[in-house]
């Protein structure tokens, strides 16, 4: 019988591929922007992206996680035209309501001059929860390897638009621009414009799953869905808060420089803000790496940890992922954190006001790192359809990084947004864990885990004690430690493998 962790590692590279190489070009386009927008300019496009994510997150209504857990019980095929069906139905509402109120929108979060930046931000928002269901399918149908080409093929789109609209031909992708929407746009425009290009083409090249849809519903059956699917929408919610509420609240919270500061500067109050937010989210990138593994993780394990649900032995092979899973972010914590000297020119020339925000990037990767730990913490709630339990994990995540948010924002700036994401995975880590053990005891190992954590922390501190050693000796080091670590980690899972019965 084929090894489980060894299937779970081989789906995770394959969808890592579909993940990690789109996520990676998309990374691409954070020192492209940084070069060709304004720190504040940048603010913008991270602001109305959180709100693309947070829309999502409410269109897809928890869709995704439910069909895998209900294709287990009923026919796939019907169980996907329930699903799809649903959220065709409440994207349609939310495209005529938005239609009606976008420019009162825009007026609330301050576009007001630019409601066609919002007009696109609804179209983006419809185009990706209509593909997220199919995408689903692909996954439950272990289609792998076209998940992973339509993946990049939709990022590479996006890439080649941007390039072609804001580097070819800038001069006239703002004259056409101005002729649309009228002077008050600027370039950025075809940013949204380049992700609605790329996301028809997701459409587009999702039509064999698309085609084979049935709408209608069985009542019975959506009953059901409804049921197991709104704990997870106010899961997602709520999570997609904690994770993009910073890029909306900074502007708001951050504390604007005296007068004579701002003129000294040469900036208003309002653009000091977005120059801040612009800074924030060009170093949060920095942690994409640790992003991109735990998203590839997902998509792996969550039709993985279903299909195990069964096996006597699931609680200890639970264990033993987790125990790999924190392994593998340690070692991407070290080499981001290692190699900084070279990562950093992604964030801005040398000199440019956004490397002043490199400070925040071992925080995001603790903090992300602590969020792959409680994706992997609630499969205890997942599986015993207690899915109101993560909920109210969720909710108490969102009350920890509000509070930060209000408290730390406006005394330490962005930096308090970032310990804000910090100390909110920290608290649901701890409250999943230890109400998880109750319901559903799983035997992580704890106590080796916390030593390679601890190992990890020791040699990330030693290496800050190079930070003015020339660069070549520095990263001889740096390398020298992340061997170190791979070779304890050898070391202990050689002479102490985890066994499962």
């Amino acid at each position: 019988m084929k090894n489980p962790i060894k299937a779970l590692a081989g789906q995770t590279v394959i969808y890592g591929l579909g993940t990690i190489v789109p996520r990676l070009l998309n990374y691409l386009l954070t020192p492209f922007y940084v070069r060709v927008f304004m720190s504040g300019e940048y603010g913008q496009i991270s602001e109305l992206y959180a709100w693309i994510a947070l829309l999502l997150a409410v269109l897809t209504f928890g869709m995704e996680t439910t069909f895998f857990r209900f294709s287990q019980k009923e026919d796939s095929s019907k169980v996907f035209n329930n699903a799809e069906t649903f959220v065709l139905l409440i994207t349609t509402i939310f495209l005529v309501c938005y239609g009606l109120f976008y420019k009162s929108f825009a007026a609330l979060i301050h576009y007001e001059y630019n409601t066609h930046y919002v007009l696109l931000l609804g179209i983006i928002v419809a185009l990706d929860a209509i593909a997220a269901i199919p995408f689903a399918m692909l996954r439950k149908e272990n289609k792998a390897g076209r998940f992973s080409l339509i993946k990049t093929l939709n990022v590479l789109t996006n890439i080649a638009f941007n390039i072609l609209f804001l580097v070819v031909i800038p001069e006239k992708s703002l004259m056409i621009a101005e002729m649309i929407f009228g002077e008050n746009t600027s370039l950025l425009i075809w940013v949204f414009i380049s992700n609605i290009l790329a996301s028809l083409l997701n459409l587009i090249l999702l039509y064999p799953q698309i085609s084979k849809l049935k709408i209608g519903f069985d009542k019975e059956l959506i009953k059901q869905m409804l049921k197991y699917s709104v704990p997870i929408l106010l899961i997602g919610l709520v999570g997609m808060i904690n994770e993009v509420a910073d890029k909306i609240l900074i502007k708001y919270l951050v504390t604007i420089p005296d007068a004579a500061t701002l003129t000294a500067m040469n900036i208003s109050g309002e653009e000091y803000a977005m120059q801040q937010l612009g800074i924030y989210s060009a170093n949060f990138k920095l942690g994409v790496l640790m992003t991109i593994f735990i998203q590839m993780f997902r998509f792996a394990s969550e039709p993985f940890f279903f299909s195990h649900a069964k096996d006597r032995n699931a609680p200890s092979l639970y264990a033993k992922v987790m125990t790999y899973f924190v392994i593998f972010c340690l070692l991407i914590f070290l080499g981001v954190m290692f190699y900084m000297d070279i990562l950093q020119h992604f964030v801005g020339r040398n000199g440019s006001d956004y490397r002043e925000g490199l400070r925040i990037v071992p925080i995001i990767l603790i903090a992300n790192m602590f969020y792959g730990i409680v994706f992997n913490l609630s499969i205890w709630f997942k599986l015993s359809d207690k899915t109101f339990c993560g909920t109210i994990i969720a909710i108490i995540g969102s009350i920890v990084t509000l509070l930060c948010f209000f408290i730390l924002i406006p005394k330490i700036g962005y930096m308090g947004a970032a310990i804000a994401h910090l100390a909110c995975y920290t608290v649901m880590m701890l409250v999943s864990y230890f109400w998880g053990q109750r319901v559903m005891p799983i035997p992580y190992q704890i106590g080796r885990i916390l030593i390679y954590c601890l190992l990890a922390a020791a040699l990330f501190f030693t290496s800050t004690l190079t930070a003015e050693f020339n660069i070549v000796i520095k990263l001889t080091i740096n390398t020298i430690l992340l061997i170190v670590f791979l070779g304890f980690v050898f070391i202990m899972e050689r002479r102490n493998p985890l066994k499962i019965e």
